[in-house]
């Protein structure tokens, strides 16, 4: 468990004491201490929120965490390493493809869920050694509006994304607000491709480790950027950092802690430093380093992805109290709508919220396959039954 002060009195007025009562269940909850309940939220797909609203007969403006009033939310500033306008390469009615920030050409057929990676502009070893980044502490990152690959081009697609810190200022009143940096896999995914980085690893070892040291010294020095950025309007921090799959590591777990972890470890530091509680974003399975995050400091993983073999319970055994967790919910079953399945997978996942080290979400994140009465649900069965003292029968 990571070194963090417990505050739960805003540093700035405008927080009435619903606010606060969020931010001290959510910290609480990250400190593994039992708060006067589960804390709960998710990452909701833009389509999602369509089917929820028209289901449930709500109005177009209708947001979930607003309808629900969940306990946290995350906010992402310009990450891209060249903060430059989208360059349409074409553009249909039905789709449209644009070269990034990150030099990826994407394709983003509309009535898909996710865009395709079709193309990158740094496609050679020595192209990424050669590499310049701009700014990590340039104004636009932070204060500006402008186009970006994370915030515009995902399950939606969005040109001009406003100011990241008008989001957190907007926000501020009504949620505890986490800020957030990727680390240096998930630049490489977005800068080179997957393909090109797991087979340059195997090719060029100590080359890409150098690479990877250049973008983890940038994406800490963003880091830093963006806490200074927001004045401490921010209550927590989230690093993302997929690197893994189904089935384990994408790549050897003694080449991560050579190159990826001493950066992971840094940002965590950064955090903590300023007070700021930090969650780890990790896709897939990754027991095989999951004590290396408790080594490092993290106070919660997201997702744990019951897929992938990451169970709530089994973990909770397994490392007891030295990490919370933030997820671990199969979207799979919530899918299904089954109604006595879904009760028997929320209330076991509750079960590893006693003492603490909760905050209750999906496995990844609330997809169109689930429907808008399977939501509300949720919700409220983790409200009932996630009061404590836990009370779950068997």
């Amino acid at each position: 468990m990571g070194m963090f002060d417990i505050n739960l009195q805003s540093t700035t007025p405008g927080r009435s004491q619903n606010t606060l009562a969020k931010l001290e269940r959510v910290t609480r909850a990250l400190a593994h201490q039992e708060p006067d309940r589960v804390p709960i939220s998710d990452f909701f797909w833009g389509s999602f929120k369509s089917r929820w609203r028209k289901e449930l007969g709500l109005p177009p403006e209708a947001d979930p965490y607003y309808h629900y009033d969940l306990d946290w939310i995350v906010t992402v500033p310009n990450m891209d390493p060249h903060i430059r306008p989208f360059e349409t390469l074409s553009e249909t009615s039905d789709e449209v493809v644009v070269k990034t920030g990150y030099g990826a050409i994407m394709r983003k057929k509309f009535e898909y869920p996710m865009p395709e990676f079709i193309g990158w502009e740094t496609d050679s070893m020595e192209k990424l050694e050669s590499f310049e980044f701009d700014d990590p502490h340039d104004r636009r990152r932070y204060f500006e509006a402008g186009d970006n690959q994370i915030a515009g081009v995902g399950d939606g697609f969005e040109r001009n994304s406003p100011a990241w810190i008008d989001t957190v200022k907007a926000l501020h009143p009504d949620f505890p607000v986490f800020g957030s940096m990727t680390e240096c896999s998930e630049c490489l995914t977005r800068l080179i491709g997957q393909e090109n980085t797991f087979l340059w690893m195997g090719l060029y070892p100590d080359r890409m480790g150098e690479c990877i040291n250049r973008i983890g010294q940038f994406y800490l020095d963003c880091a830093k950027a963006e806490i200074e950025a927001a004045k401490g309007l921010l209550d927590g921090f989230v690093i993302w950092g997929d690197v893994a799959y189904k089935n384990g590591m994408f790549f050897s777990p003694a080449y991560w802690r050579e190159y990826f972890k001493p950066w992971v470890r840094a940002m965590a530091d950064v955090a903590h430093a300023h007070g700021l509680p930090v969650i780890y974003h990790g896709c897939g399975n990754t027991q095989q380093i999951f004590e290396d995050f408790i080594d490092i400091g993290i106070d919660g993983y997201n997702p744990l992805e019951v897929k992938a073999g990451m169970d709530a319970v089994a973990l909770r055994r397994t490392y007891g109290h030295r990490m919370a967790f933030c997820g671990g919910s199969d979207i799979q079953i919530w899918e299904t709508g089954d109604r006595d399945a879904i009760r028997q997978d929320v209330l076991r996942l509750l079960s590893t919220g006693k003492g603490g080290g909760l905050i209750f979400q999906s496995d990844h994140s609330v997809s169109s396959s689930v429907s808008g009465p399977t939501y509300d649900t949720i919700i409220k069965l983790v409200r009932e039954y996630g009061q404590y003292p836990l009370n779950l029968g068997t």
